[in-house]
């Protein structure tokens, strides 16, 4: 089977050039407002990958069959994804792929109006040790019903951030997102309503981006869950990214923390110890692309995929709601 044929439009965001050495499933065959010095030596010798100036001139090659979306502005992505569904191309788009509900809405009625495939950077959290471990565990029942769920999703601060939320998605479109994924994905509950709180308080630039969050919801079952989101993850913690999962049920408890470095179960008078991750981890870009193929299914929906991307857009909204009251 061919691999299918990728473009690359932008650089802002977790684009997947670095993915797509020794990617069966794909190949890159064109960049758009890409640096080609920013990819890997052996994609870089490759003759055969186009580069481009813009998006218009990336979808004139009929070789692109996929394009990957980081676009030079979040606020922007959303109307790149249509024109490239409009154009007949697939797209997965880098998070938050929508800053509002109907930008995401307009996305899902393109989707169904082109039958082109469209999907997130979401990752699959839950398709990842550590993260695969705890959802098993919860999907077995040895947690019994899930009454609360905290997360936290922990970043360094540095002056490359952008601080107009507009460029990147912001602190709760593009941090606290990931967390909302934890809880839906892994903690397997879906998130009914969401209030949130904001705080610029440690940004060194006044009026900048939001440093830290805080999130409270509601989960479908009458559940509750929490979540919080920042970026003070000091350099010396020994990873980008400090995540925290805890997921209290009415038999137990099972947590992942410190970054994903540690887990453990605990059941009624039994500590179990760490979660059990020897199910291997699932590769999300593959899976996609053997999607597109006809051979793999994606684990979720697309409407499921992006519920967490309309909580993040609902918590947005909350935030700019509770500082307007201040």
């Amino acid at each position: 089977m061919q691999p299918i044929g990728i473009g690359l439009y932008g650089q802002n965001g977790h684009q997947i050039h670095h993915e797509l050495l020794n990617q069966p499933h794909g190949r890159l065959v064109a960049t758009a407002a890409f640096d080609p010095a920013a990819l890997p030596e052996e994609l870089r010798q490759d003759a055969s990958v186009q580069h481009y100036a813009t998006l218009d001139e990336l979808l004139t090659d009929p070789r692109v069959a996929l394009v990957s979306l980081c676009s030079p502005r979040r606020t922007d992505q959303a109307d790149d994804a249509i024109r490239c569904l409009e154009a007949g191309r697939h797209v997965y788009a880098e998070k938050p792929c929508a800053m509002t509900e109907a930008a995401l809405d307009a996305i899902i009625a393109a989707v169904a109006r082109t039958g082109r495939s469209f999907r997130e950077m979401a990752n699959g959290i839950a398709e990842v040790q550590p993260y695969r471990a705890l959802r098993e565990v919860v999907c077995s029942g040895k947690l019994g019903t899930v009454v609360q769920v905290f997360a936290q999703k922990s970043y360094p601060y540095h002056e490359s951030r952008p601080q107009d939320e507009a460029v990147d998605g912001g602190l709760i479109g593009q941090n606290a997102g990931h967390a909302i994924r934890m809880v839906e994905q892994v903690a397997g509950q879906r998130i009914e309503l969401v209030e949130a709180l904001e705080t610029q308080v440690g940004n060194p630039v006044p009026g900048g981006l939001q440093i830290a969050c805080a999130l409270q919801m509601r989960l479908e079952h009458g559940g509750l869950a929490t979540i919080i989101a920042n970026y003070c993850n000091p350099r010396a913690f020994g990873s980008w990214g400090n995540e925290h999962l805890r997921v209290f049920g009415t038999e137990g408890m099972a947590e992942i923390t410190d970054g994903g470095t540690r887990t453990r179960l605990v059941l009624r008078d039994h500590d179990c110890g760490p979660l059990d991750m020897s199910s291997p981890s699932v590769d999300y870009l593959t899976t996609y692309l053997q999607s597109l193929q006809g051979t793999a299914i994606m684990p979720r929906t697309l409407e499921a995929e992006l519920h967490a991307t309309r909580i993040a857009i609902r918590a947005k909204a909350s935030a700019a709601r509770q500082q307007s009251v201040l």
